[in-house]
């Protein structure tokens, strides 16, 4: 699909206003509904737009504890990461997970209560089998930056 700077504009305003209204995003992008509601299928059905989601402050909900984990595999065949990679769909603690290229065979991150139930978790992990041979824990200790709005442009080569 050819994106044009109306397409990423919209993903640029949904990926920080995931709940503005249809009109309201016509008029960001300097177009008639319309037309708008047209592209925003088009770019919706071309998987392009995977979801709408909300942001949970955590903070309020209670304390918890977010983890990075750098993660070894015993074994680097075809059906050990498969293994784990389907292992990791079945953990709701871990948010994230993606596979590296040099080094640590995949990045993990982790969302737990406290560091006693972070730890549960990694034993559960190496008692599973899922193939975890070594892991390294980062513990965060303060956001910095979070969920920021993509370089739309740059991915899809178009510099302003």
């Amino acid at each position: 699909m050819r994106l044009d700077a109306r397409d990423l504009e919209i993903l640029r305003v949904l990926s920080s206003e995931g709940r503005i209204t249809k009109a309201a995003l016509a008029e960001r992008v300097n177009l008639s509904p319309t037309p708008c509601w047209e592209r925003l299928k088009k770019l919706e059905k071309a998987g392009l737009i995977e979801g709408y989601r909300a942001e949970i402050n955590l903070r309020k909900l209670g304390p918890h504890l977010t983890v990075f984990v750098a993660a070894e595999l015993s074994d680097h065949t075809a059906a050990s990461f498969q293994a784990f990679e389907a292992a990791m769909q079945r953990y709701d603690e871990v948010l994230a997970c993606w596979a590296l290229g040099g080094g640590f065979d995949y990045l993990l991150q982790i969302l737990t209560r406290d560091i006693d139930t972070y730890q549960r978790l990694i034993d559960e992990m190496l008692n599973a089998r899922i193939g975890l041979s070594k892991y390294f824990t980062y513990v965060v200790t303060k956001p910095v930056k979070g969920h920021g709005v993509p370089p739309l442009s740059l991915i899809a080569g178009k510099l302003d």
